[in-house]
């Protein structure tokens, strides 16, 4: 089945992706490795953080065409910072960065399929 569609709700322990049309949805989750895990120390002393789950995320939206990311804190953003840096052609396709509490998967689905409905952009 074909998905035009993704919505990324992340936070710190984990991210929900959810491929949609109109018609039919496909869920994953995706945990961190650790709460913002610190890979190693860099030139200025200052730890580099681990970014692995960020690149497992942005694997998962490649086949997307239009991508929503929302969130209730921070991480969303640095996610589309994660993306516009490593995985441009993904960056691209984010239509929009919204703070999102914490919706359950139907929940969120349905937000999903309201924004794009109300941007006109569900085909």
């Amino acid at each position: 089945m074909s998905f035009n569609h993704a919505v990324v709700w992340l936070d710190q322990a984990e991210a929900h992706v959810i491929h949609f049309n109109r018609d039919a949805a496909d869920t994953e989750v995706i945990k961190t490795t650790s709460q913002h895990q610190k890979a190693g120390v860099v030139s200025n002393n200052r730890a580099e953080e681990d970014t692995s789950h960020m690149c497992e995320i942005a694997d998962t939206l490649v086949d997307a065409k239009q991508i929503l990311i929302v969130g209730p804190g921070m991480e969303k953003l640095a996610f589309m910072r994660h993306l516009n840096h490593h995985h441009a052609a993904t960056a691209d396709k984010v239509v929009s960065v919204e703070t999102v509490d914490h919706p359950n998967d139907a929940q969120l689905l349905s937000y999903a399929r309201k924004y794009f409905v109300k941007s006109d952009q569900t085909h």
